[in-house]
């Protein structure tokens, strides 16, 4: 049978006999409870017995052992002093401590997991996808050279793609390619003003589109 003063002084700063959640130590005490106890001399064992109740049908999956609760399974027809000696052994505070202190070393534990799981993740690399329009003087610029000149250019980050000729008027085609860049290695405005340091092949540049991958 269940040392019910006990346990109501163990339940007044927990919400379960052993841990944060319902355990077989909660079983064991509740098992040994023979009817719902009184809400107004005991409303801790009360509200945990409700508690513990609605998982009645999970009681025998429930994780955990024992052991804990059979600190509460106590002999109805000891003295009444000896109830009171069980009572004075009770360290509530200490035991607060402990919890608290358990709570903390797996908080610790989950945050350094999480950081460590973290720096390991590859960062993710910002890339963005880039059709380049880049314009001739006239229909007798030599755009097969205007195109190699353009692909000259490397560096890093930078990745040429696709190309075709596009008819603008009087007989002119611009070349329009399409190009990958890192955009933390790669400024698309300073390629264009590096594209049109070959004034003898190129007008003007425009990015006709741009898309982040």
């Amino acid at each position: 049978m269940a040392d019910l003063a006990k346990l109501e002084q163990h339940l007044a700063t927990r919400s379960y006999v052993e841990g944060y959640t319902p355990s077989q130590a909660d079983v064991v005490v509740f098992k040994s409870i023979s009817s719902a106890p009184n809400a107004e001399t005991l409303p801790h064992v009360a509200r945990w017995y409700t508690h513990i109740q609605s998982y009645a049908a999970e009681h025998a999956s429930l994780p955990g052992s024992s052991t804990a609760g059979e600190t509460f399974l106590g002999d109805a027809s000891a003295p009444a002093a000896a109830a009171a000696d069980d009572d004075d052994e009770v360290d509530l505070f200490g035991s607060d401590d402990d919890d608290d202190a358990e709570a903390e070393r797996i908080k610790a534990e989950r945050v350094a997991e999480y950081t460590k799981k973290k720096a390991n993740k590859p960062k993710t690399i910002a890339k963005s996808v880039v059709t380049l329009d880049v314009k001739p003087w006239d229909d007798e610029t030599d755009m097969a050279a205007l195109e190699a000149a353009v692909r000259s250019i490397e560096k890093p980050g930078l990745l040429w793609g696709s190309s075709k000729l596009v008819a603008i008027g009087y007989g002119i085609r611009k070349l329009q390619m399409t190009l990958v860049v890192e955009d933390d290695l790669v400024s698309t405005d300073e390629l264009q003003e590096q594209i049109q340091e070959f004034e003898d092949y190129v007008q003007s540049t425009d990015i006709a589109a741009m898309q982040k991958l």
